[in-house]
């Protein structure tokens, strides 16, 4: 038969197709299984209604047979198989999907979904193979046909002969390039693991001759080598199999099968939803850190399946930035996919989808936070920054969602806290939520400027991450309580003494402060009277939104743009330095620059910032030890 030619349009796709639409050439095997699994739906469909045809499920499957000798690799299915017709109007046309037409024809009917919704899977197998040959024979049809092309030139279509129905599958392998290894398409290690990997779970078993060896009989110590036929997927999903026939063993089991992480998962959350938007899904909240978390490199995501096949190793959309530990899948029929089946239109259907795992998400993290404390704050060692990152990020547009999620190290308790626990604790007459910023819990302990705070009796939230405080000034308040800096410049506590004797004596001292201030021109912003210090003799505060921590911070960052806080030197006017000041300034100026310099140095050294002059600071030391 003479060969026949594609239409142009055709031509022009199957070069895209092998060159471009697909990004592995491993998913040819995916492609060409999804269509096997597709024609023995359709059988499946077709006993709907016959009732000369008896559908028994064992007698349907996938073979796949590798021939090194002759490089080929071969797929059988026995599914409905395709006539003459079918063959020229399915495969002599570029993106005619047989399976479209016949899932639009048999809509009403109850059974299997089909999985192609395109045409075009078939011809990903140019990727691999030089001659792609077909021989089907249709349902009730007593002639198979042989379709056989070589790429865009053409293809032919003769008479041939198989003994039953169904479609064999010859793909001619390519030979090994300097880029690319062919070979690997006809080891029995790789096919299998291309199948585990996007085939496992389709509906039908898929079949191979594995080779294994035995012990000879009647031979110690000497083995033989024979081939066993073995299904090599699994074909019912763990999500679509009844959540009470399962134990928390089989959730491990399908994690560590899936290398989702090396850990246990803490937590896992089983999804059937069955509302505008069809799909399940099982998700894991994972136990430890990935190495590579916090890192660019990082990918986040959740394996996308729909009708059971892979499409996604991991798409990003279903997942919010600040939820991005969760590992899992989710499979859907109700998927918008793209001419490759690799990516998904941007629709309707997966916003939904992403929106009921977020909230799913969040409620199983708010169960976990109630009624598994240890729990809870095991994954949020690992992962408590991401959700105060996320509470950060966005202009705090998701502070609403996450904040009671949130921990911090309580000054009373001991140990870590949520927002409402700290809440329902305040005095009534405690104005504001306090908090400390620093390194870690042991420097805060020892700052100066928690003095007053924790003689009052309030509790104060340790700040020691990078991210705390600017996640606290996004949240601004928590119950119509204000959040308030230690090192704020105005506490809102006052006490016996704190209206008239702070300020008699910064009044008193209103010359000494104003010199100090001029010997300290441009370092702080001003120097006064403390309110908050009870035994020691200085520290620093600050005026504004930006505390010493998040300059700090800042400061560390590339391309800073030297962003400084505004600093106040605090003076306790009931140490003994205080009188020491006042008698400088009385009598020795230069023991006034002295000691001015000392104690903005050892504030500075408080608050771990570095000093600007360390070989002067030790001189300044040494004056007053001579």
């Amino acid at each position: 038969m003479a060969k026949k030619e594609f239409q142009a349009e055709s031509k022009r796709l199957l070069d895209m197709m092998i060159h471009s639409i697909y990004t592995q050439k491993e998913i040819f095997l995916r492609e060409l299984i999804s269509n096997a699994s597709d024609a023995i739906d359709k059988l499946y469909y077709k006993a709907l209604t016959d009732e000369t045809l008896v559908f028994n499920k064992e007698d349907y499957y996938i073979k796949l047979t590798a021939d090194k000798a002759s490089r080929t690799l071969t797929l059988t299915d026995t599914g409905i198989g395709m006539t003459q017709e079918e063959l020229e109007a399915n495969l002599g046309t570029i993106a005619k999907s047989g399976s479209l037409a016949f899932k639009s024809e048999n809509e009403a009917k109850e059974g299997h979904n089909i999985i192609g919704q395109f045409g075009v899977g078939f011809y990903a197998a140019f990727m691999v193979a030089d001659v792609v040959t077909v021989i089907s024979r249709a349902h009730g049809s007593g002639q198979a046909y042989k379709w056989e092309s070589e790429g865009a030139d053409g293809y032919t279509i003769v008479p041939a002969e198989k003994e039953t129905t169904g479609t064999e599958i010859i793909l001619k392998i390519k030979e090994n390039t300097e880029d690319d290894r062919y070979d690997e398409f006809l080891e029995e290690y790789r096919l299998r693991a291309i199948v585990k990997k996007y085939s496992d779970f389709i509906r039908y078993p898929i079949k191979m001759d594995i080779k294994k060896q035995r012990a000879k009989e009647g031979a110690e110590n000497e083995f033989e080598e024979y081939t066993e036929e073995e299904t090599v997927n699994s074909m019912v999903p763990i999500w679509r199999k009844n959540k009470n026939e399962l134990t928390a063993e089989d959730y491990e089991n399908f994690y560590a099968e899936k290398r989702y992480g090396y850990d246990k998962p803490l937590k896992h959350v089983h999804i059937s939803a069955d509302g505008a938007v069809v799909y399940n899904a099982i998700l894991f909240i994972p136990e430890n850190t990935p190495f590579d978390y916090y890192t660019k490199e990082y990918e986040k995501g959740l394996e996308l399946y729909s009708n059971g096949v892979l499409i996604m190793d991991k798409c990003p959309d279903l997942l919010p930035d600040y939820f991005s530990f969760v590992k899992g899948m989710v499979d859907s029929e109700d998927l918008s996919l793209n001419i490759s089946r690799e990516m998904l239109q941007h629709d309707r259907q997966l916003s939904l989808i992403a929106k009921n795992i977020k909230n799913k998400i969040k409620s199983q993290l708010q169960s976990l936070l109630k009624d598994e404390r240890e729990k809870y704050e095991t994954f949020y060692q690992a992962f408590g920054r991401q959700l105060k990152f996320g509470v950060y990020s966005d202009y705090g547009a998701n502070k609403e969602l996450l904040q009671n999620l949130l921990l911090f190290y309580s000054s009373k308790e001991k140990k870590l806290v949520t927002l409402d626990e700290y809440v329902s604790r305040m005095p009534e007459d405690q104005k504001y939520i306090y908090y400390a910023a620093g390194e870690s819990i042991e420097r805060i302990d020892k700052l100066p400027q928690i003095e007053l705070v924790s003689d009052k009796g309030y509790e104060i939230l340790y700040l020691t991450d990078d991210i705390d405080e600017f996640a606290v000034k996004v949240i601004q308040k928590y119950q119509d309580k204000e959040f308030k800096s230690v090192s704020s410049g105005d506490l809102g506590i006052e006490s016996e003494g704190d209206k008239d004797k702070p300020e008699e004596e910064e009044s008193a001292a209103k010359d000494l402060f104003e010199d100090m201030q001029k010997l300290l021109d441009g370092k702080v912003k001003k120097v006064k009277a403390s309110k908050r210090l009870k035994t020691h003799p200085v520290c620093l505060s600050t005026e504004g939104e930006l505390t010493i921590e998040m300059e700090k911070i800042l400061k560390a960052m590339p391309n800073n743009q030297g962003i400084q806080a505004d600093k106040v030197l605090e003076i306790n006017v009931n140490h003994d330095v205080f009188r020491s000041l006042k008698a400088a300034h009385d009598s020795d100026k230069e023991k006034l620059a002295l000691y001015t310099n000392l104690l903005y140095n050892q504030a500075l050294l408080i608050e771990g910032l570095p000093v600007g002059d360390p070989v002067e600071f030790t001189n300044d030391i040494c004056k007053i030890m001579v």
